[in-house]
């Protein structure tokens, strides 16, 4: 029997940064706050309330399009999508049918083998997020919750539905496309793209063919909050397929959930199609329709996409892909390695720094660069007294620790921290020198009886000296010294 090949097509959510929901002017902000206290009668869908577009929710829309080379349709309608859950107060949803708003894109990922390949969109289309269940058990989980209750905040959180063409071939290459997918909507500012957080939902559609055949029955796999859990849930489904086919038994087409405790994934539900849903046009929305010169200036207005960025800071930067991908991971850090390089810091210096300790500040402290109390003038100039050895790394590690501190600058930060803006020689270093082997006399002595055949004991006085010039010294110079002196 030949190898069986994975078939998947992904179904992504994105939740839309936006300040009001897609059809009211209520917040969208339902993380911590007093459950139900952000619906009004349009998310709730009482009798007699009429839904508004929120245009801002569309333009974040055609702008993520547009970075995936989509057509967007200068003309769409929103549908009705009928369901009945708890979580959707109205049971029904608003959304869009066969009137996409944006149809044929790609997005370019890798391969298996390192090349590059084409993972075309179907749509992309708009609708409405529903509520969410809190139940009862100390998981969160409905498995053996005594009563569930409903928070309908997240009810009406305008959702950016993203659908491709079933052209991912394995469980890498889907957990690949959703870190760009995410990497994307950050760049260009509509989503948060946070998985953990639900701002972004994966649903993967997987089938198994052996070479030449026809595609098989497809499974729906749902509840993967991470790109971790959405590769491993894939790759267990694709052996739990092929098991399957090697026995001779049929593969039904369902959703699955994914238990993430278990690594199995688990039948949820026969799979619905879109007869289920009764869809027809929503009478209290009329068409939408978008200006072509609306799509031309959001065209014009969208910044250098990531993988643009990447490639420039290797061709420009010299930098190794590595080194390109974490800096360019996020906007906010590009950014700021292209500003640290216009206010003359070196490229090596920055890069480093970025990686080491500003990446560690961000990630600390849960902040963007541009949220960082220090200007950046002020870390191109602490990185330029790194460049010209006028700052040893470790100084600088404590000058810019307190920079942040008291969102003070480099001169204020050197002159309390007491360090000196040059390299530490001659007489005051000599005297540094004689202090330490003073205060170390034994370990001297056992050096010059011979006892440090490994010059472990060298290294000691070495470091001790490194430490008392605050790392302001060259290190050869200090080991010079010691050694002339003992």
């Amino acid at each position: 029997m030949n190898e069986f090949i994975p078939v998947i097509g992904l179904e992504i959510h994105v939740q839309l940064a936006t300040k009001s929901k897609m059809f009211c002017s209520c917040s969208t902000d339902y993380i911590g706050v007093k459950p139900n206290s952000h619906v009004c009668p349009i998310c709730l869908g009482l009798p007699g309330s009429l839904p508004m577009i929120n245009e801002k929710a569309i333009m974040y829309a055609i702008r993520t399009a547009l970075a995936m080379r989509c057509k967007v349709n200068t003309r769409t309608i929103f549908h009705r999508k009928h369901y009945f859950y708890p979580d959707l107060p109205k049971a029904y949803q608003i959304s869009q049918y066969d009137l996409p708003l944006a149809v044929d894109g790609y997005l370019e990922v890798s391969d298996d083998d390192g090349k590059t390949q084409r993972i075309r969109i179907q749509r992309l289309h708009l609708e409405e997020d529903a509520g969410k269940l809190v139940h009862s058990t100390a998981s969160g989980r409905l498995m053996g919750a005594e009563y569930s209750l409903v928070d309908c905040n997240r009810a009406g959180v305008p959702l950016m539905e993203i659908v491709t063409h079933p052209d991912i071939a394995s469980a890498k290459q889907a957990r690949e496309f959703v870190s760009r997918l995410r990497q994307l909507v950050r760049y260009l500012g509509v989503s948060d793209g946070d998985m953990e957080a639900g701002s972004l939902r994966v649903d993967a559609n997987i089938s198994i063919m052996e070479p030449g055949c026809e595609y098989g029955e497809k499974v729906e796999v749902k509840n993967m909050n991470s790109l971790r859990a959405l590769e491993r849930a894939l790759e267990y489904e694709y052996e739990r397929q092929k098991e399957a086919k090697k026995e001779g038994k049929a593969i039904v087409s369902e959703t699955r959930h994914w238990d993430d405790g278990s690594n199995i994934t688990i039948p949820s539900r026969s799979k619905e199609e879109a007869e289920d849903y009764r869809y027809f046009p929503d009478p209290d929305l009329p068409p939408l329709v978008v200006d072509e010169r609306v799509i031309v200036q959001l065209c014009k207005g969208l910044p250098e996409l990531p993988w643009e960025v990447l490639g420039r800071f290797m061709s420009d930067y010299g930098l190794s892909s590595d080194e390109a991908e974490v800096l360019t991971e996020r906007r906010d850090v590009a950014l700021l390695m292209d500003e640290l390089v216009k206010e003359g810091a070196s490229i090596k210096v920055a890069s480093n720094w970025i990686r080491t300790e500003i990446l560690r500040v961000l990630n600390e402290r849960g902040i963007s660069a541009e949220d960082l109390p220090v200007q950046t003038s002020e870390i191109a100039g602490l990185l330029l007294l790194v460049d010209r050895g006028d700052l040893s790394t470790t100084a600088a590690k404590e000058v810019f620790n307190l920079m942040l501190e008291k969102s003070i600058n480099v001169e204020e930060a050197v002159k309390i921290l007491g360090l000196s803006t040059g390299k530490l020689t001659g007489p005051e270093l000599e005297a540094v020198i004689d202090k330490v082997l003073s205060e170390n006399s034994d370990v001297v002595e056992e050096i010059r009886a011979g006892k440090d055949k490994k010059g472990k004991k060298i290294k000691f006085l070495q470091g001790i000296a490194m430490r008392e010039t605050k790392g302001q010294a060259d290190p050869k110079e200090v080991q010079s010294f010691i050694m002339s002196k003992i």
